[in-house]
């Protein structure tokens, strides 16, 4: 997905940043086309770079890696160690259930009121990208 978004990007006109580990490089395609490419030692190092370069974050539908990201970038807010737009774009519902666990761990006391509220939401792409200006 993350080659798709890349792409439909730079034919709108739009700049690419690629951050990839070496040992992905190895393994995976990385993106050549990207306007740069940022090749690091480790998945920590390229999550970091990622948020330094980033001025907001908007995740779509994923796996681990994807909820493991969103959920670092989302503890970063809340514990405001950046302020910067965490949007999720989910429009086929695929986070759902993620959103009935949220609220039932905030019911239980295990998220503070606030901290769902960083998290915007969205089923669709002009949505997303207002709660990034």
């Amino acid at each position: 997905m993350m080659g798709a978004v890349a792409r439909g990007v730079r034919s709108g006109g739009g700049k690419t940043i690629g951050v990839i580990p070496q040992m992905l490089v190895d393994i995976e395609f990385a993106d050549h086309d990207s306007h740069e490419l940022h090749v690091v030692t480790s998945m920590r190092e390229r999550k970091a770079m990622i948020e330094d370069f980033s001025d907001a974050f908007i995740a779509l539908p994923g796996g681990p890696g994807t909820l493991e990201e969103l959920f670092e970038i989302w503890v970063g807010r809340f514990l405001k160690f950046h302020n910067k737009p965490v949007v999720i774009l989910d429009p086929f519902g695929v986070y759902a259930p993620l959103q009935d666990l949220l609220d039932h761990l905030e019911k239980e006391g295990f998220v503070k009121p606030g901290q769902r509220e960083l998290l915007q939401w969205c089923t669709n792409v002009e949505e997303a990208l207002s709660h990034c200006v």
